[in-house]
């Protein structure tokens, strides 16, 4: 998984309405200056919220993908183990039946 960004939503949203309202006069890379970043950092969080996605989703969007994969691992494996479950009582109740009648 993706580590948490240095940088709070609100930064980001700030640096790109910065780029946005110098857009056609200075390029990603004098405004990520400015700012101390990366240029290609600053593009990424452009391109994002042009896609409609705020800015740090991705790994927020990256977590809940892992743990819904994590979750449906766990209900294979208790559905594997309530099918053992099932046979083991079908087994014994089987059992139970046959010594009572070797009890009669």
């Amino acid at each position: 998984m993706a580590r948490p960004s240095k940088y709070n939503a609100e930064f980001r949203s700030d640096a790109v309405a910065l780029w946005r309202a110098s857009a056609g006069r200075r390029t990603f890379r004098d405004v990520a200056a400015d700012l101390n970043i990366n240029p290609e950092t600053l593009c990424t969080w452009v391109r994002d919220a042009e896609a409609g996605t705020a800015p740090g989703r991705g790994t927020e969007a990256e977590g809940v993908q892992a743990e819904l994969a994590r979750l449906r691992a766990e209900t294979a494996r208790l559905l594997k183990a309530e099918k053992e479950w099932q046979l083991e009582r079908e087994i014994l109740r089987r059992a139970a039946a046959y010594f009572a009648k070797e009890m009669k």
